[in-house]
């Protein structure tokens, strides 16, 4: 690391395009998290208007996420071949469409395939985000970026129950689908109209010497993205572990942000309106947790000699917090101290999340690192998607106490799976080798 070139602020033009790149993530990751939480905000009324049973609404809560998760093997490739500007802004539409089509569902099956599409269009937003921050902040610096739009998660999710809750109470559970989907479509011509791709040929030497401080590949420009070359990412331990220990972290989220309203309600008896206020507080700390982590993990690489090593380990203590916080969550019969340990959790699975994300754009090779970041966020939705199903059927069976520790229990064995094999950056010039590599 160049001491020097560390000290420099971001020329002019750069510092621009930054500003406006974090906006616009930041306002279409709310969207895309409050489009996420409409249905668990409106489960007690979507379950009696259509007569589903827990297990059915486990279902339909985790039917978005698992196209959502197989969606992200081939988006990541396409992020890095074309670009996050038209990948996500055809996703924003996508998206918008198909949350307004889940205000109009009048059966359990079209509202199945209302969320399928749903899955579909938000695919693009995580790798995409990831890809501009590599694109437009240099290695060591990528932390920060990454924690401001990784807290639209956090954020989204806390506005759904405060702002959904009145809609759906003031009006009708549709309303609340239809109003976001509008909302998203607003985003999309934004978007379109102001962000642009960075295009390196065009810029000084000093913006160009800016963006390549610390990267792997410094001064070049990364090439075109193959299949061979984003097939021998899974050669990698790194890229296995990215990949198992996304599964237990995003698990363990999910239960909480599909379930919490419900949870609030169905076991903890709480009304509607005081669990709007409830649900928010979690969501409201994750976005502390997520702008801590960034800043945090930036400030810890920047000391290091390895960054995969700095934020590797960010993630592994953030995700065994998860757990230990989670247990208490379960158990305890004050509402106060639960919804506290809950919004521990929240606010160290934020952090966990911001830290993974900055985590794929230290461990991937430049031209991959929408591809590493996507199979990462894939392994990751897996366990979202399995999340509401499982803990649906749990509660139905038992009650909500073993699902919330058998959610702990799985973000622990992620948490081993990134400290045990994620150790070394991915080379670009070995990436498409094909030969196995055990991590050392």
């Amino acid at each position: 690391m160049s001491d020097t070139a560390q000290s420099q602020p971001a020329p002019p033009a750069i510092r621009r395009a930054q500003h406006v790149a974090l906006v616009l993530l930041m306002v279409s990751g709310v969207v895309n998290y409050m489009d996420r939480g409409t249905l668990a905000v409106a489960n007690p009324m979507i379950r009696a208007e259509l007569g589903l049973s827990l297990g059915q609404m486990g279902l339909l809560l985790s039917a978005f996420l698992w196209i959502y998760a197989v969606c992200q093997l081939p988006i990541g490739g396409l992020v890095d071949r074309i670009g996050p500007r038209r990948l996500l802004g055809i996703g924003l539409v996508v998206w918008s469409l198909a949350q307004m089509a889940g205000g109009l569902a009048s059966s359990f099956g079209f509202f199945i395939v209302a969320r399928a599409v749903l899955g579909i269009g938000e695919a693009p937003q995580f790798p995409s985000a990831a890809r501009v921050v590599s694109n437009w902040f240099p290695l060591r610096s990528r932390g920060t970026p990454t924690g401001i739009y990784n807290a639209a998660s956090p954020l989204g999710s806390a506005l759904a129950p405060l702002c959904l809750s009145f809609v759906v109470v003031s009006f009708n559970w549709r309303w609340a689908f239809i109003a976001t989907g509008m909302l998203g479509l607003v985003v999309a011509i934004i978007w379109f109209a102001l962000y642009r791709d960075p295009d390196k040929s065009q810029m000084t030497e000093a913006e160009r010497c800016y963006l390549d401080e610390g990267s792997q590949s410094a001064g070049e420009v990364p090439p075109k993205l193959t299949f061979a070359e984003w097939r021998g990412l899974f050669s990698y331990g790194t890229t296995w572990g990215m990949l198992i220990g996304f599964f237990g972290s995003v698990y363990l989220n999910w239960v909480y942000l599909t379930w919490l309203p419900g949870y609030l309600t169905i076991e903890r008896h709480m009304s509607l309106i005081h669990t709007g206020f409830a649900a928010s507080v979690p969501f409201l700390c994750g976005i502390v947790g997520s702008l801590v982590a960034g800043w945090f993990s930036d400030l810890i690489t920047r000391g290091s000699r390895s960054p995969v090593a700095s934020r590797r380990n960010a993630v592994v203590v953030s995700m065994l917090g998860m757990m230990v916080f989670t247990i208490p969550a379960a158990l305890v019969e004050s509402n106060a101290i639960a919804v506290a340990c809950i919004s521990v959790v929240v606010f160290l699975g934020n952090a966990a999340a911001a830290s993974s994300w900055a985590l794929a754009t230290a461990a991937a090779p430049p031209s991959r690192i929408a591809s590493l970041a996507a199979i990462q966020n894939f392994g990751g939705f897996l366990g979202g998607a399995l999340a509401p199903i499982a803990t649906g059927f749990i509660a139905q069976a038992s009650s909500f106490v073993p699902a919330l520790l058998t959610a702990a229990g799985i973000a622990g064995a992620g948490a081993m799976a990134y400290l045990l094999l994620v150790r070394k950056p991915i080379p670009e010039q070995e990436s498409a080798a094909g030969v196995a590599h055990v991590p050392a």
